[in-house]
């Protein structure tokens, strides 16, 4: 709210400010937001002026083999994925924050570089590593490295929750009986889930929207979506791929939307557990 004592400048400044970042959050979203109508356009070009309005591409996305096998490939990998992320993820976070020891800081490092190393070097050494091994085409692989990719978002989501836990509930539950995997199931694990979930839900869009490993890793039968999405826009551009986007965009916000109501949750149970 503005102050009635700021001066000319300083409303001046305020406005400009607030305008400036409107324009690059507009500048970002542009992109998504031309995308979207393009998907409902009866033309079978993505150009503007529109034709008309048709579901037909749509209708095309959901009556495609390829595409449908595509999605269905997806939803087999990403879970897996996450599944794996998460348990390993929630582990390595759980005794980086609880051990002291020397070579932590190169542990966490390690652990957190998949983050930061380019992908077509994860991609090229995946291969290098699978493909003696015969598993270079199949789903194991990928659901490995995909795990990999997504183990770094939950190792910071979860030790940022534990940052501010409070383990005299777990004394206080071991000190009335209970074992170290109860008390981690009855007291950790309830209230560092929204951490758990929220490392978990960055790893699954992670893997669902990955395409260089895929590239590298993936045969004929393991294409995922974006990689048919990719393969379409080199091969054969159609308007299908703007309805595969828009539905991916769909998905996109509805993760940010259970993000962002975790973070309020996890918020609403630390200052009820402090109070």
């Amino acid at each position: 709210m503005l102050s009635p004592y700021m001066s000319p400048v300083e409303r001046a400044w305020y406005y400009g400010l607030r305008l400036l970042c409107g324009l690059v959050l507009l500048f970002l979203v542009l992109p998504i937001l031309v995308i979207v109508p393009l998907s409902f356009n009866s033309g079978t070009f993505l150009i503007y002026p529109m034709q008309g309005f048709s579901m037909r591409w749509y209708e095309d996305f959901f009556g495609s083999a390829s595409w449908m096998r595509a999605l269905k490939n997806s939803m087999i990998i990403a879970p897996a994925a996450t599944v794996l992320a998460m348990i390993l993820g929630t582990l390595a976070a759980i005794g980086l924050t609880r051990s002291e020891f020397r070579g932590k800081a190169l542990v966490m490092s390690l652990l957190i570089s998949p983050m930061v190393v380019p992908v077509v070097i994860v991609g090229v050494a995946s291969y290098l590593f699978f493909a003696p091994l015969g598993l270079a085409n199949g789903y194991l692989s990928l659901i490995v490295v995909h795990a990999v990719l997504g183990v770094p978002f939950v190792i910071i989501t979860v030790s940022a929750t534990l940052q501010g836990f409070n383990y005299n509930l777990v004394r206080a539950a071991a000190s009335l009986g209970a074992s170290p995997i109860t008390a981690f199931r009855r007291v950790t694990l309830p209230l560092i889930a929204p951490g758990v979930i929220s490392g978990a839900l960055f790893a699954f869009a992670t893997s669902f929207d990955e395409v260089v490993v895929t590239l590298f890793l993936a045969g004929p039968e393991q294409v995922t979506l974006p990689r048919q999405m990719f393969s379409g826009i080199r091969e054969n551009l159609s308007p299908t791929i703007a309805a595969a986007a828009t539905l991916l965009i769909g998905f996109s916000i509805l993760l940010l939307l259970t993000l962002e109501w975790l973070r309020g949750r996890s918020e609403k149970m630390r200052t009820q557990v402090n109070e």
